[in-house]
């Protein structure tokens, strides 16, 4: 994986671009943005985009050489994203890298001039940023994060975990297509698996604390976190009034096990993403358009397991469950 100090290393390059260019005026200089909706300072963030920066560097492009890269965070917060996806738009990018739902119809809605390659969409055609994943026949593709199923997998896998797990939060954000989609899927099963649901929403931090408060207060409760900028916002809270309350949870990426001490998650690699996304855009940079680019499925999945939160939570976790982890945390 790509480590902290190689992501500072790469961005530190990428802020001193305008020197080096003057020096070394060789090659012209190809524009790229990126709107992400994570926060800067965010480890999990500044990995993934290193990948992305590898990736590119692997084209053979070079921050300074022959590339400029403009970079807005938006720490999920959907009017700081609209504002910046206005200024990339006015910088005039050739292709913009967009992070996440709302990054994309940002963009959109900034009229963005050049190409768009997306990570971690998880509906992409219903979102209407494409029309097919085949031939997305505008000036959009990427790389799809999840299919909706993922979420009834997420519930299967909890039982698993917990099976006198009764009543289970589905955490998700109801702004953003996604959110419908992903509960819906969980609805689909719920009966299956003999679980009560309490969707509750993920847009403000004091909100989802009052919420998870009052569903801990009966028992026999599980926890599924679905995908949104919005989660990767809170993740530090929702471990924590996880951990506070005792409520066994599952999360849509390793970010919420590794980093945050959440128990387990089942999801894509969204490191791969990044780095595929760089393909990508090397490709559109070099004469290709988006439209003719399909827009393509995660293929590397993780699941990882935290034994540590296990144990506090008074949870021996299946060695069947075991055997099929990717990455267990002692």
């Amino acid at each position: 994986m790509t480590s902290r100090r190689s992501f500072i290393t790469l961005l530190c390059g990428a802020a001193a671009w305008p020197v080096t260019a003057r020096a070394q005026q060789v090659e012209r200089v190809q524009r790229v943005g990126a709107l992400m909706s994570d926060a800067a300072d965010d480890p999990e963030a500044q990995v993934r985009f290193a990948a992305f920066l590898q990736g590119l560097q692997e084209s053979g492009w070079s921050v300074g050489r022959n590339l400029r890269i403009d970079i807005r965070w938006s720490a999920g917060r959907y009017e700081d994203g609209r504002r910046y996806a206005g200024e990339l738009a006015a910088l005039t990018p050739r292709v913009t890298l967009a992070s996440g739902t709302p990054a994309v119809t940002a963009l959109q809605q900034a009229a963005l001039a050049g190409g768009i390659v997306f990570v971690l969409v998880v509906d992409p055609v219903g979102a209407g940023f494409v029309e097919s994943l085949a031939r997305p026949g505008r000036n959009i593709t990427g790389f799809m994060l999840r299919e909706f199923g993922m979420a009834a997998k997420w519930l299967e896998l909890l039982k698993e975990i917990g099976p006198g797990v009764t009543r289970v939060a589905v955490l998700r954000d109801p702004s953003i297509s996604q959110g419908g989609g992903q509960l819906g899927a969980i609805q689909a099963v719920a009966s299956l698996f003999r679980v009560e649901l309490n969707p509750i929403d993920v847009r403000d931090g004091q909100e989802i604390e009052r919420a998870i408060a009052a569903f801990a207060q009966q028992p026999n409760g599980g926890l599924i976190v679905t995908g949104s900028p919005s989660a990767e916002l809170h993740r530090d809270l929702i471990i924590a009034l996880a951990a506070r309350y005792r409520v066994p949870g599952i999360y849509p990426n390793r970010s919420f096990v590794a980093a945050g001490g959440g128990l387990f998650s089942y999801g894509a690699d969204t490191i791969d993403q990044y780095r595929r996304a760089a393909s990508y855009v090397d490709r559109i940079l070099k004469g290709e358009k988006p439209a003719d680019l399909p827009v393509q499925a995660p293929t590397k999945f993780e699941l990882a397991i935290n034994l540590k939160t296990a144990k506090a939570l008074g949870l021996t976790v299946p060695d069947t469950l075991l055997a099929r982890a990717d990455e267990v945390i002692e």
